[in-house]
């Protein structure tokens, strides 16, 4: 369930329908509620309140027709200036940034105002009688409509400033940083409690595992994007299994692909093999909930995009290169969870997939440096990252994954820069990460 909701609501926070949806409701709400006001003031003297609508039934129809007539033009407006945005943002920053720009909710909410304005408007409007014999002027509700016109003006402008500032490349590669750093604290906490002798639990892993153990097959195909993990351990335990997963989140499964293996493998029938099945959420396209992988291939896709010949703008690969090198640097001050998952008696019951720093620094730089060719100044950025990077290391691994990456970058440099003077400066830059990298203090290695 708790799987489920979380889904949905990335679902619905996602949609450009859901909060104009939930506002509409709030203005037929608003209107039915100051109409009743308004049958209950009839009794008292609210004509002596200055700030109270005082006109008559037709220029009440007219203010209203008018304010509904303007707020559905504006709401059509903002939807198509809303489509041009998504467009350029597609082509100049990729389509899996399209996600960013959905679940704007300034753009979701300055929809919904216009929309639930001129609902409103309609609903009051359809109360106002003029008859000798029956004259009614909803005059709380005119003049609550005339002030969601008034906030829908300053809801405009704030739209019109928003949008010219959310597509430039500064701001948008700024939020996918800002994902990453809350993705980083969200799946690596500073405090994890103690290291699992991983050693001491491979040797508790039954030695007929691979044996007796039996399969469950993935019953659909797409991204894994989130797994239950509370509700997978309370099957393990329930049902006093051991089990191993073959998939991480980020990862895209076959149907039909091993899913996970469940030990033993006589226990295994058809309901617990759709009840496990249920604790992963598989979806058409990759999340940031449980995959910090997201974030960091949409700053790729940015940088990769900008130093393509067709766009040749190495400055914005270079922004996402100092985000990259951000949030690696907070990643490595943190420590990595153990695979190793126990019920409350402290009884191994999951072994998961897990990410090391190597394979996230893998995918932060390998596409760019191998598509940045001959571009001098994304290659020192890239070595700069490097030495950036190496002030925050703990673990020796990692300082050797570094090293690997600052070789393949000089290497290749070296091999397809022609200017001398660049080669030379990329090969200072080179030396410096190297520094950098060899005098971190053994102590800070603890892990080898």
């Amino acid at each position: 369930m708790k799987l489920y909701l979380a889904k949905l609501w990335d679902s619905l926070h996602s949609s450009y329908w859901f909060v104009p949806t939930v506002m509409a409701t709030f203005s037929i709400a608003l209107a039915f509620g100051t109409i009743a006001l308004d049958r209950i003031g009839r009794i008292g003297p609210i004509e002596n309140l200055s700030w109270i609508y005082t006109g008559g039934p037709e220029g009440a129809r007219s203010l209203l027709s008018a304010i509904a007539g303007s707020m559905i033009t504006v709401a059509g407006t903002v939807f198509s200036i809303t489509l041009v945005v998504l467009q350029l943002a597609s082509s100049q920053f990729g389509p899996r940034l399209l996600r960013n720009f959905m679940q704007d909710i300034g753009n979701q909410i300055v929809l919904g105002t216009f929309i639930g304005t001129f609902i409103y408007c309609l609903l009051v409007m359809r109360t106002v009688r003029g008859e000798d014999y029956d004259v009614f002027v909803p005059q709380i509700s005119v003049t609550i409509g005339l002030g969601l016109a008034i906030a829908g003006i300053g809801v405009l402008i704030y739209f019109i400033h928003h949008v010219a500032t959310s597509i430039q490349a500064s701001q948008v590669i700024s939020e996918v940083g800002k994902d990453l750093e809350k993705a980083i604290d969200r799946l690596f906490p500073a405090e994890i409690g103690q290291a699992a002798d991983e050693e001491r639990l491979v040797a508790e892993i039954p030695t007929d595992f691979d044996r007796t153990a039996s399969a469950i097959f993935a019953g659909t195909s797409g991204y894994l994007q989130a797994i239950d993990n509370e509700k997978l351990i309370e099957i393990a335990t329930e049902k006093d299994l051991l089990l191993r997963l073959k998939y991480r989140p980020g990862n895209f499964i076959v149907r039909g692909n091993v899913l996970l293996i469940v030990w033993p493998g006589e226990r295994l029938n058809k309901k617990l093999a759709k009840q496990i099945n249920q604790v992963f959420a598989i979806g058409k396209q990759r999340t940031e909930q449980q995959d910090i992988e997201f974030s960091i291939n949409q700053l790729v896709e940015i940088a990769l995009r900008a130093i393509s010949p067709g766009i040749n703008d190495p400055l914005t690969a270079i922004q996402c290169i100092d985000q990259l090198s951000a949030g690696l640097s907070h990643l490595a001050e943190r420590d990595f969870p153990s695979p190793y998952r126990f019920d409350d008696e402290k009884k191994l019951r999951v072994i998961t997939q897990t990410l090391t720093f190597a394979e996230i620094t893998n995918t932060a730089f390998n596409q760019i440096r191998q598509y940045s060719n001959s571009d001098v100044g994304v290659r020192i950025r890239l070595l700069e990252a490097i030495s950036a990077i190496a002030n925050h290391i703990k673990r020796e691994k990692d300082r050797d994954c570094l090293l690997h990456h600052a070789d393949l970058i000089e290497k290749a440099s070296q091999a397809q820069i022609s200017e001398e003077s660049d080669r030379q400066y990329i090969q200072h830059c080179y030396h410096l990460a190297v520094k950098a990298l060899r005098s971190i203090d053994a102590a800070n290695c603890g892990e080898n």
